[in-house]
């Protein structure tokens, strides 16, 4: 196996190659997944050194579990990991006890059900944006809007109840709308 013309190998040969240790298999799927990745820690872990060490330790779980991998079709080893890092930073939450539940902010009900205009925001000032949120409002909200989780499975994970999730998901986007429309609002003037 040629791995040091890492931009061709499907995720079968890389995972066999880091499943034989090559070191070069590993530096390429580092490579090839580290933004990804920690894009997806950054949405929960709002702590850039804190989502450097999950990354790490996500990594190195990667690496000496290569062999637990089961392909699935194209896509599956990136499923794969993005599962062992949302796992990793849960834990990392979970570590804080419970997980805080802001005061309800005046006029939060009146903006929540309103329609988003994200379409105007660039996408690193989204993701910034859901990293401001409180842990337990920005945790609630990407599980239920990026891992597709039904508010019964995130009360399973984080020890809340369903009621707790759903109110902590619609203070999340009462928030986030706030601040889209203040951005935009912001940026309009410009």
């Amino acid at each position: 196996m040629n791995i040091a013309t890492g931009n061709s190998l499907s995720e079968t040969e890389l995972v066999s190659g880091v499943i034989e240790r090559d070191q070069n298999a590993m530096r390429v799927l580092y490579s090839r997944y580290a933004g990804y990745l920690t894009g997806v820690c950054s949405r929960y872990i709002a702590d850039d050194s804190a989502v450097k060490d999950i990354l790490q330790d996500s990594f190195i779980k990667i690496f000496h579990k290569a062999e637990e991998f089961e392909y699935r079709g194209e896509g599956s080893l990136k499923a794969w990991m993005t599962r062992i890092v949302v796992n990793d930073s849960l834990k990392q939450l979970r570590k804080k006890k419970n997980l805080p539940l802001p005061p309800t902010l005046a006029n939060e009900a009146d903006v929540a059900d309103e329609p988003w205009e994200y379409t105007k925001v660039p996408v690193n000032e989204l993701h910034g944006m859901i990293r401001r949120l409180p842990d337990g409002y920005r945790t609630v909200f990407n599980l239920y809007a990026f891992e597709n989780k039904s508010h019964r499975e995130i009360a399973q994970l984080l020890g809340i109840k369903e009621d707790s999730s759903a109110s902590q998901l619609h203070h999340a986007r009462a928030l986030l709308s706030r601040w889209i429309k203040e951005y935009i609002h912001t940026h309009n003037d410009e």
